[in-house]
């Protein structure tokens, strides 16, 4: 989606284009941040540009933080229907891969917090408790524009922030990240054992305690629930890579990090992101809805 502004035709629009370009990616990637969704943001972000171009935004002192407050309103209401839609969905859930390398074909603003492990941390804290932390820590929007969004006070504001900054603090020192070029040589490492169906090479890889989660989204065959144990997860590859052997297999930029894309019969199959910890691999996350997969 381009920036859209053509179709408004008015003053306010075309003087709003000149702007927009330079604001859209902090636009998307707010929604994208809160909503783990890449459809969903793209629909946010036309939303915003719709509303700032029939906007009199001439007592506006920072657009930036205006288009992000819009789309952090609009996002939180779509981020608590959401929850509804989760608790009917197949199987597990995994964010919708965001291409943010140099290649993307969405421009992002790209931290640890558009990272796939990083977006399951917020899955659990409450769409509040989301809401602020991004807007606040992510983007550094005082907590009377965060008050604002949330309909609460500038101090409850405060409250949620500092609450699911603890949570999210939390949850990291447990999952401790890789370097660059630890993350680098273990997939390089992982790619080439998956490839020759070298069992002895998977269990190597994987810690004994590892998890496997697939999200198929209930449209394509694909494990229910998460797979746990390091051998058991490498067996479970080796079978469904026996089955259904990629064309090939390419490294990515996903969400900020180095990642797996499977590609098969002249599409993506499926894209795979993992956690890394001390060189061995903790969590392996792959996301095989082919929803998920149209924008790549």
């Amino acid at each position: 989606m381009g920036g859209g502004h053509g179709s408004v035709g008015t003053e306010q629009g075309d003087s709003l284009g000149a702007e927009w370009d330079s604001h859209r990616p902090a636009v998307f990637g707010a929604a994208y941040r809160l909503l783990g969704s890449v459809a969903d943001a793209e629909d946010v972000t036309q939303d915003v540009w719709l509303r700032a171009a029939r906007a009199d935004l001439r007592d506006v002192g920072d657009l930036r933080a205006w288009l992000v407050t819009v789309a952090a309103r609009r996002s939180y209401d779509i981020l608590r229907s959401a929850r509804v839609r989760r608790e009917s969905y197949v199987g597990p859930w995994l964010p919708e891969p965001l291409l943010t390398g140099p290649d993307a074909s969405q421009p992002v603003l790209v931290d640890e917090s558009v990272s796939s492990a990083m977006l399951l941390i917020m899955e659990e804290l409450s769409p509040p408790e989301r809401v602020a932390f991004v807007l606040h820590d992510v983007f550094g929007l005082e907590f009377g524009k965060i008050a604002e969004v949330l309909d609460v006070s500038v101090p409850g504001a405060r409250q949620l922030a500092s609450r699911a900054r603890r949570r999210v603090a939390k949850a990291k020192e447990s999952m401790p990240q890789a370097s660059k070029a630890e993350r680098e040589r273990v997939l390089e490492v992982f790619r080439a054992a998956y490839e020759a169906g070298d069992l002895a090479g998977l269990v190597r890889l994987l810690h004994p305690d590892a998890v496997f989660v697939t999200d198929g989204g209930g449209n394509v065959s694909a494990a229910r629930k998460p797979i746990y144990g390091g051998e058991r997860v490498a067996e479970v590859m080796v079978r469904v890579g026996r089955q259904w052997r990629p064309d090939r297999i390419d490294f990515a930029e996903v969400g900020g990090e180095l990642a797996l894309v499977f590609h098969r019969e002249g599409r993506v199959h499926c894209v795979d992101t993992l956690q890394i910890t001390d060189g061995l691999i903790t969590a392996y996350r792959r996301v095989v809805n082919p929803d998920k997969l149209v924008r790549l």
